[in-house]
This record gives structure tokens, C-alpha cells and sequence, in this order.
């Protein structure tokens, strides 16, 4: 993962390495001092996930292809994808954390199934 600010802050030249656990702790820690874990079951933390991606979404829905492709080059539109991309993947992340899923390893294992499903064109394999 890329470094992320330590304890001092971004950009404080203390940089730190988060893993997918250290944040999944993190967000466990977060609804559980809330007393929120008990809303945290699969199905609604899928439900949650969903409208986040959706949120997602919106922000591109009427744009052109050619301004979807700009949209980071405004600071408040950057602003806003990284707010539902961050909702998305902390969603995510403790969906994983309560079904049990590792998703590194998910994720692994899904590219190794699509390298073989699709390979390379060329290889005489591939669906050219």
C-alpha cells in the first residue's frame, strides 16, 4: 500500500506503511466505540457498500467521456471521488472483516482465475 502519514501527520516526514489489517482493526475499533457493530451484519454492511459505490457513480452519471476524464483536475471533484472511493473501500474492508474474507487474497486468486479465463493474445489460447 502506498505510505501514508504516521504519526505526526501528512507530511510531517514521519511516513508509515497501513496494511489492509491495521485499517480493518481501525474501523472495527472506530464502530465498536460507537456501538455500532451491531448494524454491521453482511447485509447491510453490503447494502452500505452498494450505495457507496453509487454515490460513486453519480458524480460521473451526465458527464462526457472526455469530462469523466478531467474530473480529477478539479480539486473539488478530486475531493469528491476520494471521499466515496475512501466509503467504498472502508465498506469493503469491514464487509471483509465480518464475513471472514481476506481480500488480498480475493483478490489474488480472482486475477489468477482471469489469466487463465483471458490470456494474453498471442498465446494461441486467448479468444482471438
Amino acid at each position: 500500500m502506498a505510505p501514508t502519514g504516521g504519526p505526526g501527520g501528512a507530511g510531517s516526514g514521519q511516513e508509515a506503511v497501513r496494511t489492509v489489517a491495521e485499517l480493518q482493526r481501525r474501523l472495527a475499533r472506530f464502530a465498536e466505540a460507537r456501538d455500532w457493530g451491531q448494524y454491521h451484519t453482511p447485509k447491510n454492511l453490503a447494502a452500505a457498500l452498494s450505495v457507496e459505490a453509487a454515490e460513486l457513480v453519480e458524480i460521473f452519471q451526465w458527464l462526457t467521456p472526455e469530462q469523466s476524464a478531467r474530473v480529477m483536475a478539479d480539486t473539488e471533484g478530486a475531493a469528491r471521488v476520494e471521499d466515496e472511493v475512501a466509503d467504498v473501500l472502508a465498506y469493503l474492508l469491514q464487509f471483509c472483516h465480518v464475513v471472514g474474507v481476506d481480500p488480498l487474497a480475493a483478490l489474488e486468486a480472482k486475477i489468477e482465475r482471469n489469466e487463465t479465463r483471458f490470456p494474453e493474445p498471442g498465446t494461441g489460447h486467448s479468444m482471438e
